[in-house]
């Protein structure tokens, strides 16, 4: 399994690079910089494991580039970073099938614990399935706050733990539940019973 990092600028993708090194030392990264060789590669350097893709290339605009290994890899976390504040590009960017989304002027522990989330997420998404068919505490616990309506702000401030940390618990939850938003959640979980009726 390799992790690819799609990036035209060397100074960036160095950064993220470094970063994943000390998050997983032994997995394969694979630096490019546009992304129409991203096919070549993956066939070279195998299956991918994740993938960090800026969000402006040579070949790619806006939420395009997402979208595009979105189809290409369905199944594979996706963490897009640009310099476009959260506020203008987040909710696209999720919306084309984005995982996670980090803003440039992140700190590097903060860039750390995103990256982190994602890879635990698999990890850990994988044990649980594997362990039980049965959602975790705070999975029962999302479902509930994603029924009264609360937002990814809202649900960081009541469980006190970041944003980033709120968008992994979802896309673990998402990923558990076989759907890919808020709305097929809910709906899923109405289905079968997981709201409690408290």
């Amino acid at each position: 399994m390799s992790i690819y990092v799609i990036d035209d600028h060397p100074l960036m993708r160095d950064a993220i690079v470094m970063v994943l090194r000390r998050l997983k030392p032994s997995e394969n990264i694979v630096e490019l910089d546009r992304l129409d060789k991203l096919e070549a590669a993956v066939k070279q350097h195998g299956a991918p494991d994740l993938f960090c893709l800026d969000l402006k290339l040579p070949d790619a605009t806006e939420c395009s580039g997402v979208v595009r290994v979105k189809q290409a890899y369905p199944g594979i976390p996706i963490a897009v970073y640009s310099a476009s504040p959260a506020a203008d590009m987040e909710e696209a960017c999720i919306e084309s099938g984005a995982d996670t989304y980090i803003e440039k002027s992140a700190s590097a522990a903060e860039l750390a614990a995103a990256l982190r989330g994602l890879l635990m997420a698999d990890n850990e998404g994988d044990e649980a399935m594997a362990a039980s068919s049965k959602l975790s505490k705070r999975q029962t616990q999302l479902i509930a706050m994603l029924d009264r309506g609360m937002s990814n702000r809202d649900i960081a401030t009541e469980l006190d733990i970041s944003e980033h940390t709120v968008k992994v618990h979802l896309w673990r939850l998402f990923r558990r539940l076989g759907v890919k938003s808020r709305t097929q959640a809910l709906h899923h979980a109405r289905n079968h019973g997981l709201l409690s009726n408290s």
